[in-house]
C-alpha cells in the first residue's frame, strides 16, 4: 500500500462504516461524513501544512463535485456525494480524482450485475447509452433527461471498493 497509514485507516473505516449503513438503512448519514471531513483537512494540516490543507480542499471539491450530476438527476444520494467529498478530502488532489474514477467503475460494475440479476440488462445498457447520447448533445442540460432503468444500488459500496483500489494507485 502506498498510502500513508494516516490516509489508509480513516479512509477504510470510513467507507467501510458507510457502506454498511447504506446497505442497510440506504442512507449514509451526516454525523459520519461531516466529521470525516474535518478530521481530514485538520489532519492534512497537521502532517503537510497549507499545502496538505488545499489539497485536501482540493481533493474534497473535486471528489465530491463529480457526484454532483448524478444527484441532480437523482442517480445517487446526497449522502454518496458527501460521502465521496470526505473520501476526497482524505485522498487529497490528485489522488482523490483516481478514488472517484475507480468508485464510477466499480458503480458500473455492479449496476450491470444488479441489472443482469434482475433480468433488466439490455435495457439498462439502452437507456445509458441513450443518457450518454443526451449528455453529450450541445444544450443538453435544458431538456428533460431520457427515462432511466431505476437500478439503485447502496453505492457507497462502490465508493468503499474506489477507495480500496485508490489506496494501490496512490503514488
Amino acid at each position: 500500500m502506498n498510502a500513508p497509514l494516516w490516509v489508509a485507516v480513516p479512509v477504510v473505516v470510513l467507507a467501510a462504516l458507510a457502506a454498511r449503513t447504506d446497505v442497510r438503512e440506504r442512507r449514509i448519514p451526516n454525523l459520519l461524513t461531516g466529521p470525516a471531513i474535518l478530521l481530514a483537512l485538520i489532519a492534512h494540516f497537521y502532517f503537510e501544512g497549507f499545502a496538505g490543507l488545499r489539497g485536501a480542499l482540493a481533493g474534497m471539491l473535486i471528489a465530491g463535485g463529480l457526484l454532483l450530476p448524478g444527484f441532480f438527476l437523482r442517480f445517487t444520494g446526497a449522502g454518496d456525494v458527501k460521502l465521496m467529498a470526505a473520501v476526497g478530502a482524505w485522498f487529497a488532489f490528485p489522488h482523490a480524482l483516481m478514488a472517484a474514477l475507480f468508485a464510477f467503475i466499480a458503480g458500473g460494475v455492479v449496476a450491470i450485475v444488479v441489472a443482469a440479476r434482475r433480468g433488466i440488462l439490455r435495457h439498462t445498457l439502452w437507456n445509458s447509452a441513450w443518457l450518454a447520447a443526451w449528455v453529450m448533445r450541445p444544450g443538453a442540460v435544458a431538456t428533460t433527461p431520457p427515462p432511466v432503468s431505476g437500478v439503485r444500488f447502496p453505492f457507497a459500496l462502490a465508493i468503499l471498493a474506489g477507495s480500496i483500489a485508490g489506496l494501490w494507485i496512490r503514488a
